[in-house]
């Protein structure tokens, strides 16, 4: 199959297949997303595929409520956990956007939030290549600095660019792999 040409090896391809660029309204799911984007910085997307599951068990599946009520015995077991990136700042703002979030919550969800960036929909890219998909967007501006003003850390504009990519607020697979149409 013809895909995307960042996904030549698993974990890749089966997650370019099943999951990147699959509208996503769970809130569980999408906080999950938002934290292992800013963990990604600095690091490449594969490294950080072969360790979510990990990432899943050490953050207790992403329950903001429960990771909001972290401590410093809580950061010590996670810069132990070879499992993860282990990064104090990282985690830090893990446990920091798990507060954020539910202060955003008591608005609205997680989901309405980030796809009012989008006005509820998918933006349909046409991209023939690589070298057209950018690294961030008005969109993602918006969207990092909104986050940062509600308190979030590790939103910078391209790992929101990113996140609205996995998340399907965007497609950006090329129009030659197959998903892109699957997902238009």
């Amino acid at each position: 199959m013809p895909r995307c040409p960042w996904a030549t090896v698993e974990p890749s391809i089966a997650y370019h297949d099943a999951e990147w660029g699959v509208p996503l309204h769970d809130d569980r799911l999408l906080f999950e997303f938002l934290i292992l984007e800013g963990a990604q910085a600095g690091l490449s997307w594969i490294t950080i595929l072969k360790k979510r599951a990990n990432y899943r068990k050490a953050f207790d599946g992403f329950r903001a409520e429960k990771i909001a009520r972290y401590g410093e015995r809580d950061v010590a077991r996670l810069l132990e956990d070879a499992g993860i990136v282990r990064n104090r700042l990282k985690i830090a703002a893990t446990i920091q956007n798990a507060k954020a979030l539910l202060a955003l919550q008591k608005e609205m969800t997680l989901d309405a939030y980030l796809w009012s960036f989008v006005g509820g929909v998918p933006k349909q890219n046409r991209w023939r290549s690589m070298a057209q998909v950018p690294a961030k967007t008005a969109e993602s501006d918006a969207v990092s600095r909104d986050l940062l003003g509600r308190g979030f850390k590790f939103v910078g504009s391209t790992i929101c660019y990113a996140l609205m990519q996995a998340t399907g607020m965007v497609n950006d697979h090329l129009v030659t792999c197959p998903r892109h149409g699957e997902l238009r």
